[in-house]
C-alpha cells in the first residue's frame, strides 16, 4: 500500500512540476506600449484621437480622392493584414487603415463596450476626426460586420462595400483557432491575461489560412507581440462575451441596397464559405470573388490575387 501510495506521489509530483514549467514557459506579461509602438507604427503611422482614444491609423494615398478606402481588420488582427492591398491601391486611391478598439496598437475602449453599435459610431467618430464625409468600407471577418452594420446605421457616409469572409449570420465553424476557443471561456479570463504561449498564436494564424506554409514566423510574431499590447487580452474576452446574437441579421443585411463585393476563402473554416451565398442573397445586386484555396484573411494570405477583384470592383 506504501508503494503505491509514493507511486501516486511520484506521478502527481511529476505533473505538478510539468505544469510548472509549462506555466513558466508561457508566461507572458503585458508588453510596454512605447517599445510595440517603436516595432510596429513607423511611418506612415499616426495615432488621433477618437472618442477618448489614440488610435492608431495608416492614411496614405491621394487626398483628393473623394470616396477614400476604409479598411477594417478583424478579430485579433491590426492594419497591417491590408498591407498588400494599400500598397496596391495608395497610388490611385487614398486608403485608410485602422486598429479597431481592442486590438493592435489602440487598446481597449474605455467603457469595455464592444457591441456592434458601439463599433459604428467609433467608425463615424473616426471618419469625423479624420474630417471624411464618404467611403467605401472594406472589412474582413469582424472588420466585415462593423462594416456592413456602419452601412445600415450611417448610409449616408458609406458609397460601397467590400465584406471579406465577413461576420454576421450564424457561424456554423467547421474550424475554430485555439485562441478563440480559449478566449470564450469565461472562467479563464484571468489566466488568459497572464499566460501566452506563442506556439498558441502560431497554430491560431496557421488555423486561418488556406496554406498553412504561408505562415512566416514574423507573421506570428507580429500576432504575438500585438497580442501583449496592455488590455488587448482582457478585451478580447469582454468582446466575446457581448457577442449578437446573429440569428437577428438576415432581415437586417437585406436591408442594404448600395453596391457591394463580397471576397471569400475557399478554406474558411472559420467562416464557412457559405456564407458568401448568404450575403449574395441578402444583398440585392453584390457580387461574389471566390478564391478557392485561400482560407479566412485571403487579403492577407494572397493580397496581389484579392487585390485584382477591388481594383475592377472601384473601377465600375
Amino acid at each position: 500500500m506504501k508503494t503505491v501510495t509514493r507511486w501516486f506521489a511520484g506521478v502527481l509530483l511529476l505533473v505538478l512540476l510539468a505544469l510548472g514549467g509549462l506555466l513558466a514557459l508561457s508566461w507572458a506579461p503585458d508588453l510596454p506600449l512605447a517599445e510595440l509602438k517603436a516595432r510596429w507604427a513607423p511611418a506612415p503611422s499616426t495615432f488621433i484621437e477618437v472618442q477618448g482614444m489614440s488610435v492608431h491609423v495608416r492614411d496614405e494615398g491621394p487626398r483628393d480622392d473623394p470616396t477614400p478606402l476604409l479598411l477594417l481588420h478583424g478579430t485579433s488582427s491590426s492594419l497591417h493584414t491590408w498591407e498588400g492591398w494599400a500598397a496596391a491601391l495608395k497610388a490611385t486611391h487614398r486608403v485608410i487603415r485602422v486598429d479597431l478598439p481592442g486590438f493592435g496598437l489602440t487598446g481597449p475602449f474605455p467603457d469595455g463596450d464592444y457591441r456592434m453599435a458601439h463599433y459604428s459610431a467609433f467608425i463615424a467618430g473616426l471618419l469625423d476626426a479624420l474630417q471624411v464625409e464618404r467611403v467605401v468600407l472594406a472589412g474582413n471577418s469582424l472588420g466585415g460586420q462593423i462594416a456592413w452594420e456602419t452601412a445600415l446605421a450611417w448610409p449616408q457616409r458609406v458609397s460601397r462595400l467590400i465584406l471579406v469572409d465577413a461576420a454576421g449570420f450564424p457561424m456554423q465553424s467547421t474550424s475554430v483557432p485555439i485562441g478563440f476557443r480559449i478566449a470564450r471561456i469565461p472562467e479563464l479570463a484571468p489566466l488568459v491575461g497572464k499566460i501566452l504561449p506563442r506556439s498558441m498564436i502560431e497554430s491560431s494564424v496557421r488555423n486561418v489560412y488556406g496554406d498553412p506554409e504561408r505562415v512566416t514566423a514574423q507573421l506570428v510574431e507580429r500576432y504575438y507581440q500585438l497580442t501583449l499590447r496592455p488590455g488587448n487580452r482582457q478585451a478580447l474576452v469582454q468582446r466575446f462575451s457581448q457577442r449578437d446574437d446573429p440569428r437577428l441579421n438576415q432581415p437586417r443585411i437585406s436591408r442594404l441596397g448600395l453596391p457591394t463585393l463580397i471576397i471569400w476563402g475557399g478554406r474558411d473554416g472559420l467562416i464557412p464559405p457559405e456564407h458568401a451565398a448568404l450575403f449574395q442573397a441578402a444583398i440585392k445586386g453584390s457580387e461574389v470573388s471566390m478564391f478557392e484555396t485561400l482560407g479566412h484573411v485571403p487579403q492577407e494570405e494572397d493580397a496581389a490575387a484579392t487585390v485584382a477583384v477591388v481594383e475592377a470592383f472601384l473601377g465600375r
